[in-house]
C-alpha cells in the first residue's frame, strides 16, 4: 500500500497510521538546477526522501508543495520564488491545525529546497506551534541539514544529481552539460563561488562539485542514508 495520501482511501489512512502516527509534509520549489535536471528537482527529492520513510516505517505522505523562499536563483529561467514568508507559514500551520485535529501525533516537514531563509521559515513554523498546547508534535528540517551524509549537499552538483538519479533515473542528464574535457570548470575555483553565476561558465547555475561525470553508484547509498535519517527524525520528540 503507498504512502502517499492522495492515493489512499480514508479507511487506508487510518490503518497507515495506526502503525505510525506521522504525516509528512515535503516541500521543494520551482528553481533552476543547470540544464541537466528538472525545475522541480526539491520537491520530487524531499518527496521521495518522505515517501521511502513512510513507506518503511509507517505514516502518510501529503503531496509536494512547491512554494519556497531564497536562495540565488530567483532570476534564472523558470524559477519562481516568493516573496512572502509569512504567507506560507500561515499555509504551513493551516495544515499542522488540520492533522492535530485529525488525530496525527507527529509532523515531519521536509523541505528540499535548502537555502536559509527557507531552512528559517519551516523550522520557524515548527517551533510556533509546539509552543501550543496541542497533542501533534512537528519537526522541520531541509535537506542540507543531514549530518554528516555521504555526499555533501549542494545545489545542482553531484549531492543534488545524485539523489534524483536514485529516485528518478530518467530525470538527470549530464550529456546537456558541456563537454569536461573541452569546456572543464577553472583550475583551483571556489565551486560555490559567485563566478558560477556568469553566463560563459560551463556550471553556470550548479554550485557544488562537478556533476558530469556523475559516479551513479554512490546514488543509493546517498538516498539510503537520507532515508534513515528522516526515519529518525520521525520518532524523535520535539524539533
Amino acid at each position: 500500500m503507498s504512502a502517499a495520501v492522495e492515493l489512499l482511501s480514508p479507511a487506508q489512512i487510518e490503518e497507515r497510521l495506526a502503525r505510525a502516527s506521522v504525516a509528512y509534509l515535503p516541500l521543494g520549489s520551482l528553481e533552476f538546477h543547470g540544464p541537466h535536471l528538472p525545475v522541480g528537482l526539491d520537491a520530487l527529492t524531499a518527496y521521495g526522501v518522505c515517501l521511502a520513510a513512510a513507506e518503511a516505517s509507517g505514516g502518510i505522505v501529503l503531496p509536494a508543495w512547491y512554494p519556497s523562499v531564497g536562495g540565488e536563483h530567483s532570476r534564472y529561467p523558470w524559477t519562481f520564488m516568493s516573496d512572502s514568508p509569512p504567507t506560507i507559514g500561515a499555509l504551513l500551520t493551516e495544515r499542522l491545525a488540520r492533522l492535530d485535529e485529525l488525530g496525527v501525533r507527529r509532523a515531519v516537514i521536509l523541505s528540499g529546497h535548502f537555502a536559509e531563509e527557507q531552512r528559517a521559515l519551516v523550522e520557524g513554523v515548527a517551533d510556533d506551534w509546539n509552543a501550543r498546547a496541542t497533542a501533534l508534535r512537528a519537526v522541520a528540517r531541509t535537506l542540507g541539514q543531514a549530518p554528516e551524509p555521504p555526499v555533501a549537499p549542494d545545489h545542482a552538483g553531484r549531492f543534488e544529481s545524485l539523489l534524483l538519479y536514485a529516485l528518478h533515473p530518467d530525470l538527470v542528464d549530464v550529456g546537456t552539460l558541456p563537454d569536461p574535457d573541452a569546456h572543464p570548470a577553472p583550475v583551483g575555483e571556489d565551486p560555490f563561488g559567485a563566478d558560477r553565476h556568469r553566463a560563459d561558465h560551463p556550471l553556470r547555475g550548479i554550485f557544488g562539485p562537478d556533476p558530469r561525470r556523475l559516479d551513479t553508484e554512490a546514488a543509493a547509498p546517498l538516498l539510503d542514508y537520507l532515508v534513515g535519517w528522516v526515519r529518525d527524525i520521525s520518532t524523535q520528540q520535539g524539533r
